[in-house]
C-alpha cells in the first residue's frame, strides 16, 4: 500500500464558507476536495506551488542582516540541519513562538516591507502574519487569473 502524504491543511479551512482559496493552507477549493484522489505527482505539484509561494514572499520580506547571528541562532534552536528558505521560515516560526525579535536571529525586514508602529518584541509574529496575508493575496490572484470562470 502506498504511503499517504500528509495534507497541507492547517485546520483553518475557509473553503467551507465559500472561499475558492483556503485562507489557512492556500490550496484551491478543488485541490482540497480532490486531495485524497490525487496521485503522488499531483500532491507534489501542490506542495511545490505552496512552498514556492511562501518562499517568494519570504525572500522579498525578510533578509539576513547578520549571517553569523543567524547561524548561531540556527545552532541554538536546533535548526542547523535545514537549508535555504526552509531554514529561514523555521527560524521565523521559532522566533514567533518564543516571542523573539528578528534581530535576535540576525534577521530584518527588507526596505519595502517595513511595518508601521512595530516593537521589536512583536516583529517576528508580525512577519509571520504578513507572510500569511501576502501569500493568501497572491494565491487568490493566481487562482483568479488561471481558474476563475467569469460569466
Amino acid at each position: 500500500m502506498a504511503k499517504r502524504r500528509p495534507t497541507p491543511c492547517v485546520g483553518i479551512c475557509s473553503t467551507t464558507f465559500g472561499d475558492l482559496v483556503c485562507r489557512g493552507c492556500k490550496r484551491y477549493a478543488h485541490e482540497i476536495v480532490q486531495w485524497n484522489g490525487y496521485d503522488e505527482d499531483q500532491h507534489q505539484r501542490v506542495w511545490q506551488r505552496l512552498k514556492g509561494l511562501r518562499d517568494q514572499v519570504l525572500a522579498q520580506m525578510v533578509l539576513c542582516a547578520d549571517p553569523r547571528s543567524f547561524g548561531d541562532y540556527c545552532q541554538s534552536a536546533g535548526l542547523a540541519e535545514l537549508e535555504g528558505s526552509d531554514q529561514m521560515y523555521a527560524v521565523l516560526a521559532h522566533l514567533a513562538q518564543n516571542m523573539g525579535s528578528l534581530k535576535a536571529a540576525g534577521l530584518a525586514f527588507s526596505e519595502e516591507w517595513q511595518p508601521e508602529q512595530l516593537t521589536t518584541e512583536t516583529d517576528s509574529l508580525a512577519a509571520l502574519q504578513m507572510l500569511d496575508t501576502e501569500s493568501y493575496v497572491r494565491a487568490e490572484a493566481h487562482y483568479e487569473r488561471n481558474y476563475k470562470v467569469t460569466v
